[in-house]
């Protein structure tokens, strides 16, 4: 039990940022469950990157709309924190990583806003969509999920590099919101972000781990 929890502190320790980013959306997710859903809505429409408020204050908006889960659970975001954002910073070390985190962040969003401004504009989307609610932490997952394929090696990488980009493209044949389109086009950002993650050690095998583990 000791040593076990002492390498999940470890674990912790070397990766500051995914867990303290993973800190903030717990209080962030417990102060929502505290809030009326009127208040709520309202409150989180305020820190959204929808069109309306990316035209009043885009700085603004894309950092506090990273904050917050609007789905209100969390620990399915402590699992995938921990199954890619952390071992993304232990290996590319905090800076990269949040180079990676923004870059999807950021990019992705004004992409697939750019994207529902043109659909209002030829009417194939209502007006009322510049204030859609769009928060959340999804756009840097996938990205940083996409960096990790260079973490593997080959002929591992392209079947790890299908179950990213398959989940993310499927949605996109069949009547794609502009949501499904900035979590593909995060993924695809965070395999252009190859020289922020070039040279970063060896990449791992499973085979060889396979092999280490049955002695």
């Amino acid at each position: 039990m000791r040593r076990g929890l002492g390498a999940a502190a470890a674990y912790v320790r070397a990766a500051p940022g995914t867990y303290v980013w993973l800190l903030i959306l717990f209080v962030t997710t417990v102060a929502l469950h505290h809030m009326s859903p009127a208040f709520e809505e309202q409150f989180l429409r305020q820190r959204s990157t929808n069109i309306h408020e990316l035209s009043r204050n885009p700085t603004r908006v894309l950092i506090t709309s990273a904050m917050w889960i609007d789905s209100g659970y969390w620990i399915p975001y402590a699992v995938l924190f921990s199954v890619f954002h952390a071992p993304a910073e232990r290996w590319l070390g905090t800076v990269r990583w949040l180079l990676v985190c923004a870059a999807a962040h950021v990019l992705a969003t004004l992409i697939s806003e750019l994207a529902l401004v043109k659909a209002i504009h030829d009417g194939m989307a209502p007006r009322s969509a510049v204030n859609t609610l769009d928060i959340g932490v999804s756009y840097a997952l996938a990205g940083v999920a996409a960096a990790l394929t260079y973490r593997i090696a080959a002929p591992w990488r392209y079947l790890y590099l299908a179950l990213v980009l398959v989940p993310f493209g499927l949605p996109l044949t069949a009547g794609p919101t502009f949501t499904d389109l900035g979590h593909f086009v995060a993924a695809l950002i965070g395999l252009a972000c190859y020289p922020l993650v070039r040279g970063r050690g060896k990449a791992w095998n499973p085979k060889e781990t396979l092999a280490a583990l049955r002695g």
